[in-house]
């Protein structure tokens, strides 16, 4: 069975827990905010989001193995989050997500921050190039770059 499906209600809980607790690990020591990372963000609230509108599950997909370990998010040809629960990394998790949106969306480009290196050489390893674009993160100091397939 493929471990890659539409994301469900049911999962609202550890898509919550995924970009809370990634975020928190691969942001925080760009942004050096712990107001925003531990107080702004939490799990909680944003499994209320998407309960009280299941409608922003659309385009999400989880790689579920018995439970869900990280999740993708894509509108047309763009991929707009990839997480993948930090007990996960490493295992290509990541990789297969891509892969899929990329197989069958034929995703074309995503926006990554750009003192995000872990992030960078995992996209580039994958096939993405920077654009040339670049672009303010709203409502930070920090940059995000866009990158494309194949660019």
């Amino acid at each position: 069975m493929d471990p890659i499906r539409k994301a469900e209600l049911k999962d609202v809980s550890r898509i919550a827990e995924i970009l809370i607790f990634t975020k928190r690990t691969q942001y925080r020591p760009i942004f050096n905010d712990d107001q925003v990372s531990f107080g702004e963000m939490q799990v909680l609230p944003t499994a209320r989001e998407y309960l009280d509108h299941p409608e922003k599950l659309e385009g999400i997909w989880v790689y579920d193995e018995g439970f869900v370990k990280g999740l993708i998010h894509v509108e047309g040809t763009e991929i707009k989050e990839l997480y993948v629960d930090p007990f996960f990394q490493g295992e290509g998790i990541g990789g297969k997500l891509m892969a899929f949106a990329v197989g069958t969306f034929g995703a074309q480009s995503l926006w990554v921050l750009e003192k995000n290196e872990s992030a960078l050489g995992f996209y580039r390893a994958k096939g993405f190039s920077p654009s040339g674009e670049r672009e303010l993160e709203e409502g930070t100091p920090e940059y995000k770059l866009r990158m494309v397939r194949g660019g």
